[in-house]
């Protein structure tokens, strides 16, 4: 039996011991060989992160996606990214990535792409039918996997196409993921000045947990920027898709911040173009790429979804408050925390002040981070909808794109269930202190009297 909560809007993921035994995986093999080979696919590469089952998993999924005809090229340990590069550097129609990205290390899971895009949402739940049925493609003949060693030319096309204007003295931060295997190399390769800490790949993660956006897990960075008097540092999750940033006092630099400043850099050379950020993000953010000439976009909250509304808007550059960033200008469109990295450190190689005064001239607002409280799957959605209605009839403006966005006459909140957990995600903002306090308040005041949930100090809510 295959739990079928593995089957997540953007992976398949869950916890190895319990979710992931061979047999599984195998036959996960042969769901999505199948899948892929009914869109087409012949060739695909397939990576894997530094995690300790990440090796037995790729090799018990290689061994359904060869039963099934597919073709593979083995690229061996890699960033996903690096294994996004891939698929265009061989021209090969897909890739698979084994990779438990940000989560904790018993975790682990299957990123898959088609061509530029991702297979997530439905098209994970026809992959668990055909499981279900076994309704799998069968080849008479296994094709012997090829391996290709792609590290080199990544490290290669990036320190090539990119360049500081001058030495930018960088703090990074890869926290045993796969993105020590070239973060240092190519940084220095561009010019950077690089102080780094916990390269070694390591898929236990004993140093902190692998996600740079969550700011308890960058204390070993902020004492690295502030030692070496260092201009920014930068940190990337387990399989180095996601960016997280601090500034030299070591002040996060949030999803939406590090928006503004990619943004106000491509609308310099590409006026009037579409730049796409998530439901989560800052009014600050839509109202500074209009201010510097282009046309902001809100859209739903995912890597996945995030990437399809990239090609469908022909977008410069699209990007989420989790750490995700996806450049269409000078790159090929896929999440690439590395490269976004080297982007800052262009930027700050160009400015003439400490990053953090670049956006100082943004209007001053107050603002929750990404706050996640437990709540049940089949009670989340229901206490969405109970908060847009209830604010509905009170007059407010509600934007229910991706979970309710309410907006206040001092600023909005959000409400939203995860697609990929059991949680509520809440985010305020305001423009005074009073305001955001005002918002919160209000809006937990919904969720408890309305909707009957409940919140706890030590878990966020029930």
């Amino acid at each position: 039996m295959i739990n079928p909560n593995i089957f997540r809007e953007y992976d398949i993921r869950g916890v190895v011991a319990d979710d992931l035994p061979t047999a599984v995986v195998v036959q996960l093999g042969k769901g999505i060989g199948t899948y892929m080979r009914g869109k087409g696919a012949k060739r695909i590469t397939l990576g894997r992160d530094g995690r300790l089952s990440s090796e037995r998993i790729q090799h018990d999924l290689q061994d359904g996606l060869l039963a099934t005809g597919l073709e593979i090229t083995d690229v061996g340990m890699c960033p996903t990214p690096v294994l996004y590069f891939s698929i265009q550097h061989l021209g090969v129609d897909g890739g698979i990535m084994i990779t438990g990205s940000h989560n904790p290390p018993e975790f682990n899971g299957i990123k898959m792409t088609l061509g530029k895009t991702s297979i997530f949402g439905p098209m994970i739940q026809e992959i668990r039918e055909r499981i279900d049925a076994q309704a799998f493609a069968v080849s008479a003949s296994r094709a012997p996997v090829q391996t290709y060693e792609v590290l080199d030319p990544y490290v290669t096309w990036l320190s090539r196409n990119l360049k500081l204007d001058r030495a930018v003295r960088v703090g990074m931060d890869s926290g045993n993921g796969v993105g020590g295997l070239v973060a240092p190399q190519i940084f220095r390769a561009i010019g950077a000045t690089v102080y780094d800490i916990f390269t070694e790949v390591d898929g236990r993660f004993p140093n902190h947990h692998p996600d740079p956006t969550v700011e308890r897990n960058l204390t070993a960075l902020k004492q690295l920027v502030a030692e070496k008097g260092l201009e920014v540092g930068v940190g990337f999750d387990g399989d180095a898709d996601r960016l997280g940033v601090i500034d030299q006092h070591g002040t996060p630099i949030w999803g939406d911040q590090l928006m503004v400043l990619f943004a106000r850099s491509i609308l310099r050379h590409h006026p009037g173009a579409a730049i796409i950020a998530d439901v989560k993000s800052s009014d600050n953010f839509f109202a500074d790429v209009q201010r510097h000439g282009g046309r902001p976009i809100m859209w739903k909250t995912g890597h996945a979804l995030i990437k399809s509304k990239l090609w469908e808007e022909s977008a410069v550059l699209a990007g989420e408050m989790s750490g995700h960033f996806f450049f269409n200008d000078r790159y090929f469109g896929f999440d690439d925390g590395i490269y976004s990295a080297c982007r800052l450190a262009e930027i700050v190689s160009q400015l003439d002040k400490p990053l953090h005064e670049e956006l100082a001239d943004l209007p001053r607002t107050y603002s929750t981070p990404e706050i996640r409280v437990d709540c049940p799957d089949d009670v989340k959605f229901g206490l969405v909808e109970k908060v847009k209605s209830t604010f509905k009839r009170k007059g407010h403006e509600t934007f229910d794109l991706d979970g309710v966005r309410v907006r206040f006459s001092d600023g909005w909140g959000l409400v939203r269930a995860s697609n990929t957990q059991p949680t509520l995600v809440l985010r305020f903002e305001a423009n005074s202190e009073a305001g955001l306090q005002q918002i919160d308040h209000d809006i937990r005041d919904v969720l408890a009297n309305e909707g009957g949930f409940t919140f706890d100090e030590k878990s966020g809510g029930h």
